[in-house]
């Protein structure tokens, strides 16, 4: 038996969402000892909270794998559930589902005690595990063949804190290194003495070999009842989350792993941006369209709104909607066939589109795209078709960039990599920014660049123009 990350996390969900129907019925109970614990209405504030708490937890990372850190990072990522469990609860019960009678001094007692006894739990958890774990006959023997790379990576990652249900029985290589300590055990070749000789239980093939040899491993592994798994050495093709899917009966290996590939992610993602754009849309678009439309139409001639096409979500076409800041008859494609890009002083922008610009506030139509699902309000800023075309020949992983919708604003942009491209320096740096957002997606992360474009507008930027 060994303790998976599956198991953590099923025991912790299960246990948790126990301890928490206990303390909403005994609060309920010890503040109305005379009225009945589990009535229709509670019942509904029981269910509700259920799925609160499991939705906050979801968001803020609770039931995340932490064996392999300090309780003080877990605490934390309970905090953030509580707080945000607090928040959406009061908006519900006190706003949406005030007639099923959940009071403020339930809410209040039962927090308390979520406070005290979840944490606790949690602690007595971490104990139970690493006692099981230690108990005699528990961990696995791992023989890892490969002493490279990805197998020291294996060992030092999985094997050598135990805290993953292995220890080492040894390594196969075809040299000795001094570097493994005297665990090393023989050459590759000679697998089948090793077997006999020394207990294994499990091995971990973690070196790229050819069909003949991976042949007389596995034959020789079965041979002997082991199990065999196989870490596929695909770091040549630089730092990737992989993620191995069953299609049918065959299993697929996927080079990168997005936190968007998940429909759940998708969905929080499509929520907030429609949440989000039509606040703007409503309390803050309605009242400064009229201003700004008048401003831009006293200024200059021309139409107020600026319509380009650029690529969106997966290469395809969108039309981008932002106010128009140049004089209407300016041109993208020079007299040489080139593309121009906005630079510092053109000419072509208007006065008020530079102050449009500097400020933000030309992109405000695109809060239009995100509410019709276009675009996001955080993602890579889509560029014009034409920059698309002449960087994707000479930007590695350019085109990665639209595996996720478009935004209005973006990790690179909040980084300072905004503004005119030239320098193709400039242009790899907003790349691998971008590549960085979308494997790195988090809800919270979302936040944090929203609140980083705030600050950003207020204090100015030197690239913004």
């Amino acid at each position: 038996m060994k303790l998976s990350a599956q198991f953590s996390f099923r025991t912790k969900m299960t246990l948790d969402l126990l301890l928490l129907c206990g303390i909403m019925i005994l609060s309920s109970y010890l503040l109305s000892p005379l009225k009945s614990a589990l009535t229709g209405d509670h019942i509904v504030t029981i269910c509700a909270s259920l799925l609160f708490w499991l939705f906050s937890a979801r968001i803020m990372g609770l039931y995340s794998d932490f064996r392999e850190t300090p309780f003080s990072i877990e605490w934390v990522a309970f905090l953030k559930t509580l707080g945000f469990f607090a928040m959406i609860s009061s908006l519900a019960f006190f706003l949406l589902l005030k007639d099923y009678g959940y009071t403020r001094r339930e809410m209040l007692m039962q927090l308390g005690c979520i406070f005290f006894l979840l944490p606790m739990q949690k602690v007595v958890l971490r104990i139970l595990f690493r006692k099981i774990k230690l108990k005699n006959g528990l961990n696995k023997k791992v023989l890892i063949v490969g002493a490279g790379s990805n197998g020291m990576d294996f060992y030092q990652q999985y094997v050598e804190k135990e805290n993953f249900g292995y220890t080492l029985a040894g390594f196969l290589h075809e040299e000795q290194l001094l570097s493994l300590n005297g665990s090393y055990l023989g050459k590759i070749s000679e697998i089948d003495t090793v077997l006999a000789k020394y207990e294994t239980d499990e091995i971990v093939i973690t070196q790229t070999t050819d069909d003949t040899v991976l042949e007389k491993i596995v034959a020789a592994g079965e041979k002997e009842g082991k199990r065999i798994k196989i870490i596929p050495d695909y770091q040549r093709f630089g730092p990737r989350r992989l993620n191995i899917e069953q299609i049918g009966a065959l299993p697929i290996i996927n080079l990168r792993n997005l936190p968007l590939d998940n429909l759940d992610n998708r969905v929080l993602k499509r929520i907030f941006d429609i949440v989000f754009s039509s606040l703007v849309i409503v309390f803050v678009f309605s009242w400064l369209f009229p201003i700004i439309a008048l401003i831009i139409k006293l200024s200059s001639k021309g139409p107020v709104f600026f319509r380009q096409e650029r690529w969106g979500l997966n290469n395809k076409s969108i039309i981008c909607y932002k106010f128009r800041s140049m004089v209407s008859h300016s041109r993208d494609i020079d007299e040489h066939g080139n593309y121009q890009q906005a630079r510092k002083n053109d000419p072509r922008i208007t006065k008020i589109g530079a102050f449009l610009r500097k400020t933000n506030m030309d992109e405000l139509p695109q809060f239009i795209n995100v509410l019709l699902g276009s675009m996001s309000v955080v993602g890579p800023r889509p560029h014009p078709v034409p920059l698309n075309l002449l960087s994707k020949e000479s930007i590695e992983n350019y085109m990665m960039r639209h595996l996720v919708k478009p935004g209005i604003t973006g990790w690179a942009q909040v980084n300072g990599y905004r503004g005119e491209t030239r320098a193709p320096i400039l242009m790899k740096k907003r790349v691998e920014h971008d590549v960085w957002y979308l494997e790195n997606w988090s809800f919270w992360l979302d936040l944090q660049i929203i609140v980083q474009t705030l600050v950003n507008m207020v204090k100015g930027e030197k690239n913004a123009f």
